[in-house]
């Protein structure tokens, strides 16, 4: 029996939007008070082998689509020390714009991505606009280029990196939208990327209204809490309540990054 790796994660804010809470779950919200809403990159590390999760959005991208632009991804990696330059692996939870864009700056990395993304973003929904508009289209081209020069390694399913951290197809809020599960000092944690976009859309069984398949989105949420120890081992992918409740790993990062294998607060 191969014994898992044990890992640090980090979540790395990068950006942010105000929301009301009726823009958050599908069908509104009767309270609709502010329920902002914050971008992250993650990184998995140990002393083997680091891995990035997403890579976020650009500067450029932000104007466009009405965003806070705090920082790039990369350069928010640097503060704990992570050049992106290096890294060998980038997990792709799915290709919208805030999940997928500066992939040239990791131009060492194999991108891990599921079929059933790739299929979703290149086929046929994509001719309908309520479905495309959160991707960007050069995204998706610079994604399938990197196809044809052998830097995608493509999954169907589960599938475990190394031991202690696994992929695992989800489905719903696109149609090849994968979650990461990751053995940490406190047990399994899994990093739901927009599964759930805030605690509330899981813990109240309502989904985030930009979704392909409520039914799958739904199911998710089971899921999540099949692959963790607990609901405390639930990381949402954009509910800024992941910066309160985790510790920066120093005091000059708090409000920029979270460590997420120490217990949260509550």
């Amino acid at each position: 029996m191969i014994l898992p790796e044990t890992f640090q994660i980090y979540a790395i804010r990068y950006a942010r939007v105000d929301r009301g809470a009726a823009e958050n779950f599908l069908g509104g919200d009767p309270h609709n008070g502010p329920m902002p809403l914050d971008f992250f990159v993650w990184a998995v590390t140990n002393p083997r082998r680091t891995l990035i999760i997403d890579t976020g959005f650009n500067s450029a991208t932000a104007a466009r689509r009405k965003r806070e632009f705090l920082r790039c991804p990369t350069e928010g990696l640097r503060l704990i020390g992570i050049d992106a330059t290096t890294i060998a692996d980038v997990i792709v939870t799915h290709m919208h714009y805030d999940h997928i864009g500066n992939f040239d700056l990791f131009p060492s990395a194999t991108f891990h991505l599921q079929d059933r993304e790739m299929a979703y973003t290149t086929g046929r929904y994509m001719c309908h606009p309520p479905l495309r508009n959160s991707f960007d289209v050069e995204d998706v081209v610079g994604l399938v280029r990197k196809v044809h020069s052998d830097r995608v390694q493509f999954h169907d399913g589960e599938a475990e990196l190394f031991p202690g951290l696994s992929l695992h197809w989800v489905g719903g809020h696109t149609a090849g939208i994968q979650v990461v599960r990751v053995w940490t000092q406190r047990g399994w944690v899994v990093l739901a990327s927009d599964a759930t976009h805030f605690y509330a859309n899981m813990e109240q069984d309502r989904p985030f209204p930009i979704v392909f398949n409520v039914g799958d989105a739904v199911e998710a949420f089971r899921t999540l809490r099949r692959l963790a120890d607990s609901p405390r081992h639930i990381v949402p992918g954009h509910d800024p309540l992941v910066l309160v409740r985790y510790p920066a790993p120093r005091y000059d990062l708090r409000g920029i990054v979270a460590r997420l294998d120490v217990d949260p607060a509550d």
